[in-house]
């Protein structure tokens, strides 16, 4: 493979009824009235409220805040009679009386009774007041017209709605439901209507404070919570939420990350200098200094097999991008025509040349209409797939030895503008952002998301960078060797959280994304590894090319294939060795 001296460039390569207001609260379905002064509507602190009660060997947990927790979540679930023999047992109703009673009045349609009770729970914020006995208002006016009382719902309108002083906009939403409540079309009909009571009472149960009344699904959030901070925290972590347990604390293995060589692939004839896998999985696609590129078939055992060798270019390819729907293959020379295949047949489709011009990137436009290449006159042009050229960006937009990328919006196109800067162009806006290094880029990927790109750097350093809103270098990646080539890494993993690089000293190495860990080195190449693609569909099998004119498909366990005809068609399976 070519080489480069250091200071130089390099070179390659979600209705119930008032008798199941248990669902939401404490299972009474009904409430004797309260007698007494309205004082004793007040809420009061439930009991042992006040007191420092705690539960968990940490002393975090206050008791009463547990307990009722757990009431909540049981009448959630269903089992009524068990959320209202924890209050029994233990003492610690799931609400207070006042609470009760305003959740009965809400579910029986009780408004005015439900507003008055409201002001008697006792809350801080008189905001909050006002924007609750809004909700319910608003409810009695809906249904007062769903009910033909239209005298009823203006009255409601113009005596309580309006003289709360809030939401204005909403109030004149309200008045055009008055004025022209039955023409299809009318402003009226863009204002919900009636809700059912239940769905009421959960917008409360949001509004309110928790300490009034507990929001739905809250104990659900917080497992949910501490699942993704445990998951979060496992720097191998690579298999699906699905697969996560409540009942052990977790932690993944290194036996998550795909380290063990499954398949040896040997057709190429020459140095392997790219690979990328297709968007859905099921493809490769490899290109090579032997001028070939091949696309090769994953079947549904996870074993990679030949489909197709591409033959045409007249010099070594140096690149492949994959169409949106993963049909069709762009293929790229060094300072050569991109080619376009069909996968299928393994046709060549159309050529895209520049007289006296070469090609040095290409990529897919989001919508699979158009494609995109970097010629080495440091242009930018976009084309029809007939080869029609739609335009060009001239000036420095590219380098001779670069990557071309377009974000899945199709409105940015990323390329190496200078030996230290990538260009980020808005091509509908026409504004033109820069990542600055101060080493020399030697080549770039970005993330699924569009979020980041990750900047393989001359002096053997990742660097990545977030791109959304104001550019940031938020991460470095160090161990992998880089001396003269262009070694390419990826990102990968279950929400590609991994980072994966090629490297000189013949192995492939595995950071974790979040804390920069390097997790692996693997060895079994006997060359530079020139660049790796980790499968986006199937985060334990992951793809490396190299100098020995090989393939390598890394995964978790040995492939069931049969080995009688292990050797045929350039394809080595393994043992599960290096």
């Amino acid at each position: 493979m070519g080489g480069v001296e250091d200071e130089e460039p390099a070179s390659k390569r979600l209705k119930i009824s008032s008798r199941e207001l248990g669902g939401l609260s404490n299972g009474i379905s009904s409430l004797e009235p309260v007698a007494g002064s309205s004082r004793d509507l007040m809420a009061r602190p439930l009991p042992s409220e006040g007191d420092e009660e705690v539960v968990g060997s940490k002393g975090v947990i206050k008791r009463v805040e547990f307990v009722r927790i757990i009431a909540k979540a049981l009448y959630s679930l269903g089992y009524k009679k068990s959320g209202a023999r924890l209050e029994e047992e233990s003492g610690i109703p799931l609400h207070s009386s006042v609470v009760n009673l305003f959740m009965q009045q809400i579910l029986d349609g009780n408004w005015d009774e439900s507003v008055s009770t409201l002001h008697k729970i006792g809350l801080p914020d008189n905001n909050m007041v006002k924007s609750a006995s809004f909700m319910i208002l608003e409810q009695k006016f809906f249904e007062l017209l769903d009910g033909k009382d239209d005298k009823g719902a203006l009255k409601t309108l113009r005596e309580e709605i309006v003289p709360l002083d809030i939401n204005a906009k909403r109030v004149r939403g309200l008045s055009a439901c008055m004025v022209i409540p039955s023409i299809v079309g009318s402003p009226g009909k863009h204002i919900a209507r009636a809700k059912p009571r239940s769905k009421l009472l959960e917008e409360l149960q949001e509004l309110l404070p928790p300490t009034v009344m507990i929001p739905e699904r809250r104990l659900e959030h917080l497992v949910e919570q501490a699942l993704v901070l445990q998951r979060d925290a496992c720097i191998f972590h690579n298999s699906l939420n699905e697969e996560m347990s409540l009942y052990t604390d977790h932690q993944c293995g290194r036996d998550q990350i795909p380290s063990r060589t499954l398949q040896i692939l040997q057709v190429h004839t020459d140095e392997v200098w790219f690979l990328q896998f297709s968007h859905n999985g099921r493809y490769l696609a490899s290109s090579s200094n032997d001028r070939s590129a091949i696309i090769w078939e994953v079947d549904v055992n996870g074993e990679v097999r030949l489909k197709h060798r591409l033959y045409g270019h007249v010099k070594p390819v140096s690149s492949v991008s994959w169409s949106p729907d993963d049909q069709q293959l762009l293929t790229c020379g060094v300072e050569d025509a991109v080619r376009r295949w069909d996968v299928s047949s393994g046709e060549c489709l159309h050529v895209y040349e520049k007289p006296g011009l070469g090609f040095v990137s290409c990529g897919w436009s989001p919508d699979g209409k158009w494609i995109f290449s970097g010629v080495n006159d440091k242009s930018i042009c976009m084309w029809e797939l007939d080869g029609k050229e739609l335009e060009c960006w001239k000036g420095q937009r590219t380098l001779k030895i670069s990557d071309l990328e377009i974000t899945s919006d199709g409105k940015q196109v990323i390329s190496i503008c200078r030996d230290t800067a990538i260009l980020l162009l808005d091509r509908e806006a026409k504004v033109e952002r820069l990542i600055e290094e101060d080493q020399t880029i030697t080549s770039f990927s970005l993330s699924r998301d569009n979020r980041y790109l990750l900047v393989n750097l001359l002096n053997q350093e990742i660097h990545l960078w977030n791109i959304q809103g104001d550019i940031k270098l938020i991460a470095k990646y160090k161990g992998h060797k880089r001396t003269r080539f262009v070694i390419r890494s990826c990102f990968g993993g279950i929400d590609q959280s991994f980072i994966a690089s090629g490297s000189e000293d013949s192995q492939v190495y595995v950071w974790h994304r979040g804390s920069g860990e390097l997790i692996e080195a693997l060895p079994g190449h006997s060359g530079a590894v020139n660049c790796v693609s980790w499968n986006p569909t199937n985060p334990h099998m992951l793809a490396s090319a190299s100098d020995d004119r090989t393939i390598r498909i890394w995964g978790l366990k040995e492939l069931n294939v049969k080995h009688k005809d292990a050797h045929s068609n350039g394809v080595h399976y393994c043992n599960g060795g290096t």
